[in-house]
Parts: C-alpha cells; sequence; structure tokens
C-alpha cells in the first residue's frame, strides 16, 4: 500500500486541497480517469485508485449546468476515493474545492500533460506495489545480464561476486535480496537500504564495496534474468555436461532459468560464471551451442550412413 501523500511527494505534486485523511491507502495499481462517472456511469468505478482529472474531463464539466455538475460531482464525491490529481497545471473550481474538503479528499496538481503523468504515474505504483519476497542470496550483474547466486552458507556466494566486481562487475545485493514482481514474467531484485553496498567476508567481516571499488562496482536494482545454485561437488551426482536441457526455478510465479555448479577447490568460479552468462545471452539471441554440436554430430553420422 502507499499513502497519499507517499504518492504525491514521489510526483513531485502540489497540494491544492490539503487534507487530514492523507494518510488513506493507495492499493491499486491503476489509475482512474473519471470522464464516464462523472457523464453519470457508475456501472463500474474504480474508485480505490488515484482519480485524475484532464483537460477533458473539466471541459466536459464546464458544459454543464450548474445544478448537473454540482449533481454529477456530488455522486462522484461520494465514493471513498484515496485522492484526485488535476493536470496540465489546472487550478481547483471552487465546487470540486468545497467537495473534497468535505469529503477529506486531497487534491493535488501536476504541471505535466495527463497522459505523460498518468504514465509516470503507474510505473511509480507498479514498482511500489509489485508482490515482494525476501531470498537469501546474492545478485550481481555480469554483462547485463542479472544473475541470483543461491546455495547453503559458506559455499563460497559472497566470495564468487567479490571477484566478479574486481573483474569489472557490478554488485547488487549479498545475502539479503528483496525480489518484486514487476510484471508476470519479470523479477527485480535489490538489497535492503540498511545494508545496501555492504558485503560480508567471512575470516574479514563487512566491508563496503562502493567505498572500495567506487560507484560503478555497485548498481540499486537488476532484473533476475538467471539463478546459479552453487552446491559442493557431490561425487556421484551426474552434472549437465552438454546442456541441452534446460531447468527452471519458479519465484513468485515466475520462471527462471536455473544451472547448478558444483563446487570444489581449485575451480574459478567466477570464470564459470561470466561463462554462464555470456552463453545465457547467445541463447537468448537463438545460438545453443550445445544444440549446434548435436546437429553436428547427427550430419556426421548420416555422412557415414550414406557412404556405408
Amino acid at each position: 500500500m502507499i499513502l497519499a501523500k507517499e504518492f504525491a511527494k514521489a510526483l513531485s505534486l502540489e497540494t491544492l486541497v490539503y487534507s487530514d485523511k492523507q494518510g488513506w491507502e493507495i492499493k491499486a495499481t491503476d489509475l482512474n480517469r473519471p470522464g464516464m462517472q462523472l457523464a453519470g456511469f457508475y456501472e463500474y468505478f474504480p474508485h480505490d485508485g488515484p482519480q485524475v482529472i484532464g483537460k477533458v474531463e473539466m471541459t466536459y464539466l464546464d458544459s454543464l449546468t450548474a445544478d448537473l455538475r454540482l449533481e454529477r460531482l456530488e455522486r462522484f464525491f461520494s465514493y471513498d476515493i484515496p485522492c484526485l490529481i488535476l493536470c496540465r497545471g489546472m487550478r481547483c473550481p471552487p465546487d470540486i474545492e468545497e467537495l473534497a474538503r468535505a469529503r477529506g479528499v486531497p487534491v493535488f496538481q501536476s504541471a505535466l500533460p495527463t497522459m505523460r503523468f498518468v504514465s509516470n504515474a503507474i510505473l511509480y505504483l507498479n514498482a511500489q506495489l509489485a508482490p515482494r519476497q525476501t531470498l537469501h542470496g546474492v545478485l550481481v550483474n555480469v554483462y547485463g545480464v542479472g544473475i541470483l547466486l543461491t546455495g547453503e552458507s559458506g559455499v563460497g556466494k559472497s566470495e564468487s561476486a567479490l571477484e566478479l566486481v574486481k573483474r569489472g562487475h557490478q554488485l547488487v545485493a549479498d545475502d539479503v535480496v528483496d525480489v518484486r514482481r514487476v510484471t508476470d514474467q519479470r523479477l527485480v531484485g535489490e538489497a535492503p537500504e540498511m545494508v545496501r553496498h555492504f558485503m560480508e567476508i567471512r575470516g574479514i567481516g563487512i566491508i563496503d564495496i562502493r567505498a572500495m571499488y567506487g560507484i560503478g562496482s555497485v548498481v540499486l536494482s537488476k532484473t533476475i534474468d538467471l539463478v546459479i545454485h552453487l552446491e559442493t561437488w557431490v561425487k556421484d551426482r551426474e552434472y549437465d555436461r552438454l546442456g541441452l536441457t534446460e531447468e527452471h526455478m519458479t519465484i513468485m510465479g515466475v520462471r527462471v532459468p536455473l544451472m547448478v555448479i558444483p563446487v570444489q577447490p581449485g575451480r574459478n568460479l567466477a570464470i564459470v560464471i561470466e561463462v554462464a552468462a555470456r552463453n545465457f545471452t547467445l541463447k537468448r539471441t537463438g545460438y545453443n551451442a550445445a544444440v549446434e554440436l548435436d546437429k553436428r554430430l547427427f550430419t556426421l553420422i548420416d555422412s557415414s550412413n550414406a557412404e556405408e
């Protein structure tokens, strides 16, 4: 949820009508332009979201007779709406101001054109009201690919991330990753503000990545494109050696590609993770090295059979 006053501050809105109820909760991600409601249609009215009045709605109100205009506005304000925004720098008409004060509805003003304001507001609401979940892991940005490193404590997630930072990549979050589902197919991770840019290295303690390696070594948030699970090498376990099949894991209803990488002394995990990021990018562009090798083998077999 978002408070109306927080919404106004984030989008640089000017308060035209102050209300003690600026603590009203905004729970919906959609805004509503109440043109249909001001015309008298209330079969469907998403009143739990911010109401936006632009030039079209105001021009329509100005075309009504005084009695009809008051009747339409009274019915509109009879619903519990969190706030009202007037766009294009329009001032608040006296009748709207009076009704808003009576109902305790804060009225704000935006200097932006209506559609530009609506677009900015929807992006903000989607980000703030997106479902959230906290995961244990390390999130890094490697060649533009957001990689979530998971695994048991002490397996080497932070050390691998530190080596990646030294090689020019970026840290997003260490140990605790706040994940938001911004769309049905897109996850974004970030670090909690309290521990942002910090990393724990066993034997050394807490270090500040930004202070040590510069502002370019960290990034505030990143999409989660790939999950790499690090685990101690199990001798009798069969690990994928070809890459013909893809594993996935589900995070908040979103399927994310998953790779399991065994860890053992002497293995340079940073290089392996870099290769995984490059290979993931190639697969997204339609090239799969394992499939290409498989095709070559079948071609060779077919040629041998033909010669026989």
